[in-house]
């Protein structure tokens, strides 16, 4: 027996790992490989994730703020109009009772108001005075009354969207410091795929280059057209050189396909040669067992991982959300994701010893799970109408009305299912 066959039969007999100790295993070694921080533009800061708490640079609001358009009064009325405060300018203070100064809403209250009587509330007297009753709660917003400087408003992990960049400009911010993007490659392997036109004759259509790079997206990387690579040649020269130019500049590399060990399936002695260490090689999940994820560290520290996902296109979306996403979340600094539980409208079978990975519709306002239909290992047709996977753990099958843990699907960018 040849030392790669030797290689070979001792990796085939290694146990799958779980699936629930696969998705914690290589989340942790994302975290300790965790992108460097680094200071980004609030323009530039979309789709990062926050390198540390989000804390506001002065109380919020700074100063006494006006909720309303009326007249900031002092002591009983009616008052004597002195003036007019208009939001951006600092104004004097109100020194006399009986006296008011029109406000607009977000104006800086003035010192000595004793209350703000809303403008559609007020009347003007003969002589030109205000006269009305304010209400007896307060108008205006104290400072401090949203949050106070240097109070932890988002802890370090979470993800950047526009609400955090509105949230951080309020705060005072004009950068913010984040982990950056994980850059990611694709590498296509299979001589039987086209990468156009209609299937026929013996060779399939590649549905995985198209698609894999657009999960990856919506997981938090940046995939560049050159960046996905393929079909790559079925020769272990070919595989190992393919692969060795996608790791200079990723950060993680999936490659479809040649996940186990036929005659035309490189990707295992391309790992050996290259030097990776395997995180996981292989899960008790149906579909999609014969996934893996590889590390490489170089001399210099840094690490970069390779994600094999099985060529059935559903299977490699299984291997996604099971390793590539918990892996990008370590990788980004985020929490590891928690899965939520719904409810099965239907019967789910189970899958013996392996967790099964069942595709759903999911009804977030009834909180209920549906099967959907064409969910075999190579088809996308009922990945297409699905929302995640109900997981249905070892031994046990899926009864209607049980809960389960789903695993959403990233169905648009930046979304925060993971």
């Amino acid at each position: 027996m040849s030392t790669e066959t030797a290689a070979a039969a001792e990796v085939v007999a290694l146990p799958p790992a779980g699936w629930e100790e696969a998705r914690s295993r290589v989340y942790a070694v994302g975290l300790a490989a965790a992108l460097p921080a680094v200071s980004r533009p609030l323009a530039d800061a979309d789709g990062h994730t926050l390198a540390e708490p989000l804390t506001p640079r002065t109380d919020l609001p700074a100063f006494p703020t006006s909720s309303v358009d009326g007249w900031a009064v002092r002591g009983d009325g009616p008052w004597q109009v002195v003036g007019r405060v208009l939001a951006g300018h600092t104004p004097p203070p109100l020194e006399a009772d009986g006296t008011t100064v029109e406000i607009a809403t977000g104006a800086m209250v003035p010192e000595g108001t004793t209350a703000i009587l809303r403008i559609e509330e007020s009347t003007r007297t003969a002589d030109g005075r205000v006269a009305g009753t304010p209400r007896p709660a307060p108008e205006w917003r104290e400072p401090g009354e949203e949050a106070y400087a240097g109070e932890e408003l988002l802890p370090a992990g979470t993800p950047v969207d526009p609400a955090v960049l509105g949230l951080a400009a309020s705060c005072g911010h004009d950068t913010l410091r984040v982990r950056r993007r994980p850059r990611a490659a694709l590498l296509v392997f299979g001589d039987e795929l086209l990468t156009s036109g209609p299937p026929g004759a013996g060779r399939v259509r590649d549905a995985l280059g198209p698609s894999v790079p657009a999960w990856l997206r919506r997981y938090g990387c940046q995939v560049r057209p050159a960046d996905v690579v393929g079909p790559v040649a079925d020769t272990l020269p070919a595989h190992v050189a393919a692969l060795r130019a996608a790791l200079a500049d990723a950060d993680l590399v999936c490659t479809t396909g040649g996940t186990m060990h036929g005659p035309v399936d490189h990707l295992h002695p391309t790992l050996e040669a290259l030097g990776a260490d395997y995180v996981v090689n292989t899960v008790a999940v149906r579909p999609g067992f014969p996934m893996l994820l590889a590390r490489l560290v170089d001399d210099d520290g840094r690490v970069r991982f390779v994600a094999g996902l099985p060529g059935n296109p559903q299977s490699a979306v299984v291997a996604l959300v099971s390793l590539v996403a918990p892996l990008l979340a370590g990788l980004q600094g985020r929490p590891m994701p928690v899965l939520p539980q719904v409810t099965l409208a239907e019967p789910v079978p189970g899958r013996g010893d392996y967790t099964h990975l069942a595709l759903v519709r999911w009804d977030r306002v009834a909180g209920t799970a549906h099967p959907v239909r064409h969910v075999g290992s190579a088809m996308l047709r009922g990945l297409s109408g699905a929302d995640g996977f109900a997981v249905i753990r070892p031994g046990t099958s899926g009864a209607a009305g049980d809960r389960v843990p789903v695993v959403p699907l990233p169905l648009t960018p930046g979304e925060r299912s993971w």
